[in-house]
């Protein structure tokens, strides 16, 4: 079930249009000339604002999604006026602001303020992006709640899904964090409802190219993964490890990408301090079915 009654699109600076400098492709790519479009894409686990060393510091946050150059970041771990932690603020929106983007919320909690009249205190994922969104949608995959006493698996937003244009072509980008408890029954229900739900929005964009961002808590080779890997590309394969952030050992950080989208290049910048995870960044190429449109 997806939550469209809310929007989430929040951010366009002051009315400033952002225009991505596409880079011609290399000669050897002559038969792509024209019938293609680059895009940088990335994920980061921004652990709601807080370096690996505990410290909630949102100028080294800025400047470490800065330095990634990305034309779309989902990210996750995102406190919205959540609480002390963060110093009240909205995160997404200030990261936003900040690198003079787009962001689209999608909360995986919603709880009432602690003092009646302040904004609600909403935690979950988000994406940035430099293209405008068309539209944005919440939508509710299964989950064990950290804030019941007593949590069953049920279902619950915090799935977030957006619908960019990149230069006349379509793209649908969904942003997840997966259960992070050792059984990995929850994650094995979360995979599933995730398919379920990128191939029906698929079926209602024909043609658009998909991408799933997010922190999956388990590495590739995880049996509760294997399933996305029938659908999905996994842009990073072979890449270092995530996390931890200052000495990684696994990789549970992904862009994923569909099978019809070309993948140039990914990294793991050697950011270590920012968050208590790694960023991970993508070059791709989308195909261009209808190369007249812009």
């Amino acid at each position: 079930m997806s939550l469209r009654a809310r929007t989430f699109t929040q951010l366009s600076l002051a009315g400033a249009l952002l225009t991505l400098a596409v880079a011609a492709p290399p000669a050897s790519a002559d038969a792509e000339r024209g019938h293609s479009v680059p895009l940088r894409v990335a994920t980061y686990n921004i652990h709601a604002g807080a370096g690996s060393d505990g410290v909630f510091d949102l100028d080294r946050q800025a400047a470490a999604l800065r330095a990634l150059d990305a034309d779309v970041i989902g990210l996750q771990e995102v406190d919205v006026h959540w609480g002390a932690r963060s110093q009240g603020l909205d995160v997404a929106g200030e990261l936003a602001r900040r690198l003079g983007m787009r962001v689209s919320f999608a909360p995986i909690y919603s709880l009432d303020p602690v003092t009646a009249g302040e904004p609600r205190r909403e935690y979950g994922v988000a994406v940035l992006s430099r293209f405008p969104v068309r539209s944005a949608t919440n939508h509710e995959i299964t989950r064990l709640s950290t804030q019941d006493e007593n949590p069953v698996p049920a279902p619950a937003p915090g799935f977030g899904e957006v619908t960019l244009k990149v230069r006349g072509v379509p793209v649908q980008v969904f942003v997840t964090h997966l259960d992070y408890r050792a059984d990995p029954a929850v994650r094995r229900a979360q995979v599933a409802d995730t398919r379920r739900i990128m191939a029906r929005e698929r079926a209602e964009l024909p043609g658009a190219h998909q991408f799933l961002l997010g922190d999956f808590n388990a590495e590739p080779s995880a049996p509760e993964l294997a399933p996305l890997w029938k659908d999905l590309r996994d842009a990073g394969a072979g890449a270092p490890g995530t996390y931890p952030a200052e000495a990684p050992v696994k990789r549970i950080d992904y862009v994923t990408v569909s099978k019809d989208v070309r993948v140039r290049d990914t990294t793991v910048p050697p950011e270590p301090t920012a968050s208590d995870h790694r960023p991970v960044v993508t070059d791709v190429t989308l195909p261009r079915r209808d190369p007249g449109r812009d």
